[in-house]
């Protein structure tokens, strides 16, 4: 014998919007920021050279003209040779 309610299908009410199927997306996204790769491996390499070399050149232009200011700095004064010609620490008394 079957037990239960008979299962009747309802009837939807006339003011029901239906529902709107939405479209699925795609399985991988790309992130908005992701960093852009080079164009080949050769222009890579040609680019970090030039880098290199302009480091080079600035670091030995900068290293020139300190040498330059230290050379014109002017001499010490007698109470700074002294200060300079002066032990560091006192000798130990026995």
């Amino acid at each position: 014998m079957a037990q239960g309610k008979m299962k009747v299908k309802s009837k939807v009410p006339s003011g029901a919007k239906s529902k709107v199927k939405k479209a699925k997306g795609k399985a991988v996204t790309k992130r908005i920021n992701a960093p852009v790769k080079s164009k080949t491996k050769a222009q890579a390499v040609e680019r970090n050279k030039m880098k290199a070399t302009v480091t080079k050149m600035v670091n030995a232009a900068a290293e020139q003209q300190l040498r330059a200011l230290a050379k014109d700095t002017p001499q010490l004064s007698e109470a700074q040779k002294r200060v300079a010609s002066a032990p560091t620490a006192p000798a130990p008394a026995k």
